[in-house]
Formats: C-alpha cells, structure tokens, sequence
C-alpha cells in the first residue's frame, strides 16, 4: 500500500512539474483563483413592494498564486465595490442573461481598478460568476 502511495505522488508530481513549461522550455501561466467567502448577499432595485435580493458566489482569476496574499487583504475593499453595483442594479438587468453579463463586466473593471490602485498592477484576469440566485 505505501508503494503505491509513493509511486502515486511520484507521478503527480512529475506531472506537475511538467505542467508548469511548454513544449518549447517557456513558462505557462500558473493560474490561481481567489473566492469571496462568504458569498456576497445584497438587495437590487425592486419596482412594487417586494424587495428583491441576490446571491453571488466570485472567483477572481490571477496569472500568479502570489497574488492571492493582495487580494486576500483587499477583500473589503473588493467586496464593497461588489455589493455597491450590484446594489445599484434594476430587477430587469438582474434578471437577464445580457445584464448579468454587463454586471460581471462592471464588477470585473471596477475591482481591476481598484486593485490596481492598491498594489500598482493589474493582477485579475478574470471575474467569473460562480453562484447567482436572485429573487
């Protein structure tokens, strides 16, 4: 049993050192993803009485797992920035396919511009949706 347990992390880990280069010697993107936990909870501009609320769960994309350390201390910031947009969002924009992708836009420009501010580059790659519940 313990032979092939060592044989197993043998092989993941020559796997992954070859994961880390191209064909050609040069380096690959060593992607990373930073998640906000909890998931960000927030209410959007309703029309009647009911008041209308969504649930997203974000990843952030980075080229480098370096990157994490920034984000994780601007977690706040990134997160405000976040559940403002979304606060601002019309029922309609929540709603459809098209908004929702405008909103991952927006979310995804401001926190690049903000993170940039912070630590002088621009480290996000990507904004992804991973959850988005509304009611």
């Amino acid at each position: 049993m313990q032979k092939l347990a060592s044989l197993l992390l043998i092989l993941v880990a020559t796997i992954f050192s070859f994961g880390a280069y191209a064909e050609d010697g040069d380096i690959v993107d060593n992607y990373a993803y930073y998640g906000f936990e909890p998931d960000l909870i927030t209410n959007y501009i309703s029309t009647g009485k009911k008041l209308g609320f969504v649930r997203i769960g974000i990843e952030l994309m980075v080229k480098d797992p370096e990157d994490l350390v920034d984000l994780e201390h601007h977690d706040p910031l990134l997160r405000a920035a976040i559940l403002e947009i979304m606060g601002s969002q019309t029922a309609d924009k929540v709603k459809s396919l098209t908004g929702r992708e405008e909103i991952r836009r927006e979310c995804y420009d401001t926190v690049n511009r903000l993170i940039e501010q912070e630590t002088g580059k621009a480290i996000i790659v990507n904004l992804l949706f991973t959850k988005y519940l509304y009611d």
